[in-house]
């Protein structure tokens, strides 16, 4: 049994298998992921999965040094490519929050000890029967969003920290009964 928000579409299972949930401390994957869920505001999780790999090709790897140079000209490449998110608001956060990234890394050696630390590097592992009990935001996605916009960082509400969070394993909020339940935590 898996949680019923991946059902009906292989990419969704794959990426619930295979990613969603489990921890992950690799700083580029998750500056990735919040190169994702940024995008993925006011649009469908499955919208952004169909297009992750445009989105790797359009912005160097998720390379964060090679995001936080770029200039109006990649901005221009950027929104005539029909690959991904053509919204310049969300490209110029892209690279904005690219810049506040690499800031964290200097001041805390790597943001995957910022993330962490917020719950004392061990995921919190949320009990729900159906996945309509799970909630969209958090007193922690609350935190963690307040300190990154202090920080600079740019959309990034509480919402899609919420699914940040779950998506990169800080939050486990698979259903008691799915089969990902407790992975690798």
């Amino acid at each position: 049994m898996r949680c019923d928000w991946c059902l009906g579409n292989e990419l969704n299972i794959k990426y619930h298998d295979e990613e969603w949930g489990i921890p992950t401390h690799d700083d580029k994957t998750l500056f990735e992921f919040i190169v994702l869920e940024s995008m993925q505001a006011g649009l469908s999780w499955i919208t952004i999965l169909r297009k992750r790999e445009n989105f790797r090709q359009a912005f160097d790897d998720f390379d964060v040094i090679k995001i936080s140079q770029y200039d109006e000209n990649k901005i221009l490449q950027l929104l005539n490519n029909p690959g991904i998110i053509r919204y310049r608001k969300k490209i110029e956060a892209v690279i904005n929050n690219a810049q506040k990234f690499i800031e964290i890394q200097k001041e805390v050696g790597s943001f995957n000890t910022y993330i962490w630390r917020f719950v004392n590097y061990k995921p919190i592992i949320n009990h729900y029967q159906f996945i309509s009990e799970v909630p969209a935001t958090s007193e922690l996605s609350d935190l963690i969003s307040a300190d990154l916009k202090k920080r600079g960082f740019k959309f990034l509400g509480s919402t899609i920290i919420y699914s940040y969070l779950q998506a990169i394993g800080v939050i486990d909020d698979h259903i008691d009964t799915c089969i990902m339940k407790n992975h690798d935590s």
